[in-house]
């Protein structure tokens, strides 16, 4: 590495993670639902379709459950609020972003965290029996899949020494033999489970389903409409790209800017638009091959990667 990062530069950096997440997330989305369909034999619609989707439900008024207070209409906004501060620091394009020194791990996953808990407030504040549903299960699942995050990264942070992330980063493409131990293995199974949860895919939960016994996540936004509405999806959607960009950057951290310079960022830029995409492929080719779980299944499965992510540590502390 040569150089040093001004602070104009991680700025600017931290400015362009946002915006690549925000318009990426739903991106992502529409590349994820493309698949879908063609390996489904149908055409479907264009991948960019959600955002039309969100600029429509930008136009449409708001609405609010009668006996609904100002939690109702915080939690979308809370959820993306956590979300871009995710973005914002966490080492996505480059290894020093703006305020990357508080990229800690504990702090990542309690941001995303606090965007669940306010979505499941909203969800219980509007008193309605869906509401309440959805967010008794999501609260369930992430009880279990938030830990199970933390912990699996936790194992990436035993062999750095740290539990700051673009140090982590920095340490992997030092040492590329870490890439493959087995706490890296059991840690990438781990991790990849909990982003399925937390992203309310299949086998966890069916983005299409509005059947009651089944629906989870639905079942916490069917209250939202208009602006509302087209917040949530955002965040979702934001949620999805930044957690699926940070395991890529940190499972295969090559293409990652780690010196100044524009075509260093082009090409972090580039490594990390395929890496994204690859990845979405590879979870809607997934999704396509599995039929959702029985509701009281789910927990089980968020307590194996939990065992995982456990174990990746055990092994961390074992295996020199």
């Amino acid at each position: 590495m040569s150089g040093t990062w001004s602070a104009d530069s991680t700025w600017a950096i931290s400015l362009l993670q946002v915006i690549g997440v925000v318009v990426g997330g739903p991106l992502l989305v529409g590349l994820m639902r493309k698949v879908r369909c063609r390996l489904e034999g149908r055409v479907g619609p264009p991948i960019r379709q959600p955002l039309l989707e969100l600029r429509k439900l930008a136009r449409r008024q708001r609405t609010r459950p009668e006996r609904a207070t100002w939690i109702f209409s915080l939690a979308p906004l809370v959820l993306v609020g956590t979300t871009l501060v995710v973005a914002g620091i966490a080492p996505l394009l480059a290894t020093e972003p703006g305020l990357g020194w508080t990229a800690d791990l504990f702090a990542v996953v309690y941001l995303l965290l606090l965007g669940s808990v306010a979505l499941a407030l909203g969800a219980l504040d509007t008193g309605t029996a869906f509401g309440g549903m959805g967010a008794s299960r999501a609260m369930t699942i992430g009880a279990v899949a938030e830990p199970a995050l933390l912990v699996s990264i936790l194992a990436l942070s035993v062999p750095a020494h740290s539990a700051n992330l673009p140090t982590i980063i920095t340490r992997s493409l030092a040492h590329p033999l870490w890439l493959a131990t087995p706490q890296r293995l059991l840690a990438l199974a781990a991790f990849v489970i909990v982003i399925v949860a937390e992203s309310g895919r299949l086998p966890v939960d069916n983005p299409k389903s509005h059947l009651e016994l089944t629906m989870i996540h639905e079942a916490m936004v069917l209250e939202y409409a208009g602006s509302d509405l087209a917040l949530v999806k955002l965040g979702e959607s934001m949620r999805l790209v930044a957690l699926v960009a940070l395991f890529a950057d940190l499972f295969v951290p090559w293409g990652i800017a780690t010196a100044p310079g524009a075509w260093r960022l082009a090409l972090g830029l580039v490594a990390l638009v395929a890496k994204v995409s690859v990845l979405g492929v590879a979870l809607a080719g997934f999704e396509v091959a599995v039929a959702k779980l029985r509701l009281f299944r789910v927990p089980e499965l968020m307590a194996g990667a939990f065992v995982l992510a456990v174990l990746a540590v055990v092994s961390a502390l074992v295996i020199p």
